[in-house]
């Protein structure tokens, strides 16, 4: 096993409605190779990540060479996914690929920020592939599991904070304090996106049961 593959990432699973407000990047080491990471809102980073959801567009936004856009849409929002000659692979799926069509996308968020200011995020696809409904339900499900752990984790720093008496003895949670310092998205938010999330798979699954009758 490479030194590459012992040091990977952690690909984390995030909605796109928490991944497009993942605005803040950073570093942890001055070292040139020091990985990038996004900050997540709920309180943690992330420099890879797995998501799903319903590839709805494709298109070649290269000059010279190819440089595919694909747009791919989960319960909760849009995210951007850009591929070139760089991820030959990703690329090919979204040449190949007929919209639309359900994928599962490992990648690592990039950042950039337009002309009048704003920070915008997109995903630069390690590897992408088409995948089945059950698949990305699934996903759904495990996405929301996480994120909601991570917000139970920042609501209990949260309440440390209000507690000061307590706070000599309580447990640090260094991303929690960076996303409540750089966002101002309250983290409620991102529980309503994970009860929206969830109850569209309860749709999905009351609209094929009333198809079936």
């Amino acid at each position: 096993m490479s030194q590459a593959e012992l040091t990977r990432e952690v690909a984390r699973r995030v909605f796109a409605s928490e991944f497009n407000d993942s605005t803040y990047a950073f570093k942890e080491s001055d070292d040139e190779r020091a990985p990038n990471y996004a900050l997540l809102p709920t309180g943690d980073r992330a420099n890879r990540v797995f998501v799903a959801g319903t590839l709805t567009e494709t298109e070649d936004v290269g000059d010279e060479s190819e440089y595919w856009r694909g747009r791919v849409v989960d319960p909760t929002g849009t995210f951007f996914v850009y591929a070139g000659q760089y991820q030959p692979e990703a690329a090919s799926v979204l040449r190949e690929t007929e919209p639309p069509a359900y994928v599962s996308i490992v990648g690592k968020p990039r950042t950039y920020e337009t002309d009048d200011g704003t920070i915008n995020v997109s995903l630069r696809p390690e590897s992408i592939s088409v995948v089945d409904d059950e698949t990305r339900d699934r996903w759904v499900v495990e996405t929301a599991e996480r994120t909601l752990d991570r917000i139970e984790a920042f609501e209990a720093w949260e309440s440390e904070q209000e507690a000061p008496e307590s706070a000599s003895t309580a447990p640090t949670n260094e991303y929690a304090q960076m996303a409540h310092e750089q966002y101002d998205s309250p983290v409620v938010n991102y529980r309503n996106d994970v009860i929206q999330a969830l109850e569209s798979l309860e749709t999905v699954e009351k609209d094929d049961a009333e198809a079936t009758v």
